[in-house]
């Protein structure tokens, strides 16, 4: 009954677009990383400037392993860039390092969905631990109360995806925007731009669509548990 749900199919097409995203964004990263930019500016060069220019000065920039591991740390105001992006010239490097900048750009201007993902972050860190359990207990058991409990928490976490979109997909305009503005790249070189960051953005939207699919198929189960 549960794991043969119709709702199971469109959910495997979403993991589907999901893994197929993991793969462009890492096909389409390697490939704008072995094309310089005009600028001859660095990952690192990009965000400082990028953050100087807005009154960040006192953001650092910090250089971490890995690969695609860069993100902007809201608690300590870093800004993080895995080390092919800090210390390389290509396209895809300046691109990463900018949208990450963007990240803390919004930080600094109370950007409102960046403050609401921030405000709703405890309750998702507690409610997406516990939600899988629920779930659990109340389909092995029965007990619509549980279900019902399990499917409010989840919804929490679907709603931090959700409200993650936007988040991603303002940092990426903002990084554009600077670096043409700014002469970072040239009007020729904003179309890899965006597809480096068109294809990091589609991991986002797929894993929300999961979640949102997911979502639509307890809230099914429950009610047909109802009638």
């Amino acid at each position: 009954m549960f794991l043969f749900h119709p709702m199971d199919f469109l959910i495997l097409i979403a993991f589907a677009v999901s893994i197929w995203a993991q793969f462009r964004v890492k096909s389409t990263f390697n490939h704008w990383t072995q094309v310089a930019n005009s600028s001859g500016m660095t990952g690192y060069d990009a965000a400082r400037r990028m953050l100087d220019n807005n009154g960040l000065h006192d953001v650092p920039i910090e250089a971490v392993p890995g690969t695609l591991s860069d993100h902007y740390d809201p608690v300590h105001r870093v800004v993080r860039l895995s080390e092919p992006v800090y210390f390389e010239r290509s396209i895809s490097a300046i691109s990463v390092a900018c949208h990450e900048v963007g990240h803390a750009i919004q930080h600094q201007q109370h950007y409102p969905m960046l403050v609401a993902r921030h405000r709703i972050f405890p309750l998702v860190n507690f409610t997406s631990g516990v939600a899988p359990l629920l779930l659990i207990a109340g389909f092995f058991f029965n007990m619509s109360g549980l279900l019902l409990l399990g499917i409010l928490f989840f919804s929490a976490a679907v709603a931090f995806q959700l409200i993650t979109l936007p988040v991603e997909f303002n940092a990426s305009n903002r990084a554009r925007e600077v670096m043409v503005s700014e002469g970072f790249i040239t009007n020729q070189e904003e179309q890899g731009v965006a597809k480096v960051l068109n294809a990091a953005a589609l991991t986002y939207v797929a894993a929300a669509l999961i979640s949102l699919l997911q979502l639509v198929k307890y809230i099914m189960i429950f009610n047909n548990r109802r009638e």
